[in-house]
């Protein structure tokens, strides 16, 4: 049997969508399709009804999966067991949204490396909707995320929120504190509309009675920065953000009586049992926040 098919058939199943199953194995449709007849064909049953543009898969195929699951469980461990796994190079597909990007994530990037060289990365960086979205679609094996996705066989964990600041031009923003009435008097700058920064400013100048001359929604952090550079606002970022930008621009954080929430993060992954250096990444990622082992998901 064909392992290349069974891997086929899973991702068909696991994604619910034989198009998005072939963008995740780089095939074209066409070939997707024609790995799935030649599984139907050897087993002598029909595994996906076809009879309509509706995913089923047939009690059979439903049958099949679990036979599927196991096959690539067992190939995985033969090859972590002989060690091929670590002859070949592994990509591993990783998205980050911004916060991540700008604070930890090249530290964890650098000392992965250096632990595992033969690991190589494809990171995207994006908005968290975009990223939970592409993990659900199987164009990610891991997203960092301030949502956490959901799904089947997906699996997500909190890691340590983010403490946010009010963060303004060093030599402009000079007041010892500020009321909620003079940053609100203040051209403020935070994350993407919708997002939870957003949301949270929004409800904290509510919860205190004042209403914002303007709120503008940015979501690149480099932007941002940029803006309070130039002295045209006072943004909202993550105090370890803030640590990074601030040795090369003239920014600070402002003391304020109005404390943000943090902002959440989340590790998510979908179970993938052909991938052999999945566990690897995630304890990687759980390591360098020290994140506790009894706070950890299995596989």
């Amino acid at each position: 049997m064909n392992l290349r098919s069974v891997e086929s058939f899973y991702w068909v199943v696991m994604l619910r969508s034989v198009t998005r199953a072939a963008e995740k194995l780089h095939l074209t449709q066409s070939a997707m399709s024609s790995r799935i007849a030649m599984l139907e064909q050897e087993l002598g049953v029909q595994l996906l009804d076809r009879r309509d543009k509706q995913f089923r898969i047939t009690q059979a195929g439903q049958r099949f999966f679990v036979h599927a699951e196991r096959l690539l469980d067992l190939q995985r461990e033969i090859k972590s067991e002989m060690g091929t796994a670590a002859i070949q190079p592994v990509v591993l597909k990783v998205g980050a949204f911004e916060s991540a990007s700008h604070s930890w994530l090249m530290d964890w990037v650098r000392s992965l490396h250096k632990a595992n060289p033969m690991l190589a990365l494809e990171l995207t960086v994006e908005t968290s909707p975009v990223l939970v979205d592409l993990l659900s679609r199987g164009a990610l094996d891991l997203a960092i995320a301030a949502l956490p996705a959901t799904g089947n066989s997906v699996r997500s964990l909190a890691l340590p929120s983010m403490e946010m600041k009010f963060v303004g031009h060093a030599e402009l923003h000079r007041r010892r504190r500020w009321t909620p009435a003079q940053l609100a008097a203040e051209e403020l700058i935070t994350f993407q509309r919708g997002s939870q920064p957003h949301l949270a400013l929004l409800d904290m100048l509510k919860r205190t009675g004042v209403e914002p001359t303007r709120v503008h929604t940015v979501s690149s952090i480099s932007a941002m920065s940029q803006l309070v550079e130039d002295g045209l606002g006072i943004a909202t970022l993550p105090a370890l953000v803030l640590q990074r930008l601030r040795r090369r621009m003239p920014l600070k954080a402002l003391a304020s009586d109005i404390i943000l929430p943090a902002l959440p993060t989340h590790l998510s992954w979908r179970i993938d049992p052909t991938l052999v250096a999945q566990k690897t990444l995630i304890d990687s990622v759980l390591n360098h926040l020290g994140v506790n082992p009894k706070h950890r998901l299995n596989r």
